[in-house]
């Protein structure tokens, strides 16, 4: 009897052991609840700088918070080049040709067009001396990598069509089909693009159609203005497809980002969003959906303009943030991007465009039409020369045509991975 309870308590004893050690490594050591206290402040104190005091809060179907910030309380401001710097309310210039008037801004046109909408405009729009901004969240700081890559694509992204790389693809992890001109100096770009909804499989993927205005070389101090439509569950936590601008003055290293999530892009117009959902989008063989997006150089004050539709003027980045680009562009490109992360060792099956190859056609592929480019004497016309891109046409293809009311176009995309490309 007493060699049974010797043995019990030596179990006992052993089992008090185990369950001590069980708890020395389940509780989280000083550094561990430092680190985590660390990275709620950084959160915070992120949160604190996008998120500027609201005037009006509009609450989208979407899920989206859209906050009406005053205009002169913009992200763009943090920075301290633009501490004092007087808002330009509309550019001095505007490239000839998009309304047929004087290239005088004072000239333009500047009313809505009802046939642009955006999801958040259902519950309400932001009164004049605002800009909507949407609201970031802390879901969305923490789906990033870290609060310093919230907001901003990753190195070596840019189509380089006439790079002799072989690992090009496996390096970036990005796809593209595009077209492209690079012969000349450029002071601009404009594109109607077919607006879809493509399919996801991975949330650290995305797909996206924009424009890039490119200066300087594809090595670190490549200059960019981004703008187009993208479906991103990384950045906004869901797979709607939603406008975006971006832009970099180092090649994606240490400057810019998307949207407003940092300083730079300002913003002068009340009714259109960054980063806000798109809405209504295209469908297979049914309705279809485009947006024009036009950028350009103020050939008097240097900024570069971005405008929505034929009504909107959204805003500008200064020129001091480039250097290239302070210039001129020295290539455009127009198409097609997604993210192939190979997460099961094949293809992605994420979907560029409409998910359909080009040879499909209206309908069934994604199009840009009327492709123009901004010459130097500001003038809007079809650029010379337009060559094509694409790293694995079997994936994701690009085919251009000319001719009608459509100008100069390209239908584009793909499904990703299927038969011929696994």
């Amino acid at each position: 009897m007493a060699m049974e309870m010797q043995s019990g308590g030596k179990m006992m004893g052993f089992l008090v052991i185990l369950l001590v050690l069980f708890i020395e490594m389940a509780a989280p050591t000083s550094a561990s609840r430092n680190s985590f206290s660390t990275q709620i402040l950084e959160v915070q104190n992120q949160l604190k700088l996008l998120n500027k005091p609201a005037v009006k809060s509009i609450k989208s179907p979407d899920g989206d918070i859209i906050d009406c910030i005053k205009l002169s309380h913009q992200p763009a401001f943090d920075h301290p080049m633009l501490k004092n710097h007087k808002i330009q309310m509309t550019p001095n210039f505007h490239p000839e040709g998009v309304f047929g008037e004087n290239k005088v801004a004072s000239k333009m046109k500047l009313g809505s067009s009802r046939n642009v909408t955006q999801m958040w405009h259902l519950n309400g729009r932001c009164p004049e001396g605002t800009i909507p901004i949407r609201r970031t969240r802390k879901d969305d700081l923490l789906r990033a990598s870290s609060i310093k890559a919230f907001g901003k694509k990753r190195h070596k992204t840019i189509p380089q069509p006439k790079s002799a790389d072989p690992d090009l693809i496996t390096q970036s992890g990005h796809q593209h089909a595009i077209a492209y001109v690079d012969e000349e100096k450029y002071y601009g770009a404009k594109a109607t693009i077919n607006v879809w909804e493509p399919k996801i499989q991975q949330p650290n993927e995305f797909s996206l159609s924009q424009i890039w205005i490119l200066g300087g070389s594809f090595g670190e101090d490549l200059n960019s203005i981004e703008a187009g439509w993208q479906v991103s569950p990384d950045l906004y936590g869901d797979n709607h497809t939603r406008l975006f601008t971006y832009w970099t003055s180092d090649a994606y290293q240490a400057t810019g980002c998307y949207n407003l999530l940092c300083s730079g892009f300002i913003q002068i117009n009340n009714e259109i969003a960054m980063g806000a959902s798109i809405y209504p989008v295209s469908s297979y063989h049914d309705s279809q959906y485009d947006i024009s997006l036009l950028v350009w150089k103020d050939p008097k004050e240097g900024n570069w303009w971005l405008q929505f539709g034929n009504s909107y003027v959204l805003g500008y980045w200064p020129a001091f943030l480039f250097s290239y680009l302070s210039d001129s562009a020295s290539m455009i490109e127009w198409g097609g991007e997604v993210v192939n992360s190979e997460s099961d060792g094949q293809h992605t099956s994420t979907q560029m465009g409409s998910g359909h190859f080009p040879k499909e056609g209206f309908g069934k592929s994604s199009y840009f039409k009327n492709i123009q480019i901004v010459d130097g004497s500001n003038n809007l016309r079809v650029p010379k020369d337009i060559a094509t891109f694409t790293e694995q046409s079997n994936c994701y293809d690009v085919q251009t045509g000319k001719g009608g009311n459509w100008g100069s176009y390209f239908y584009y995309g793909g499904p990703g991975r299927n038969a011929n490309c696994p």
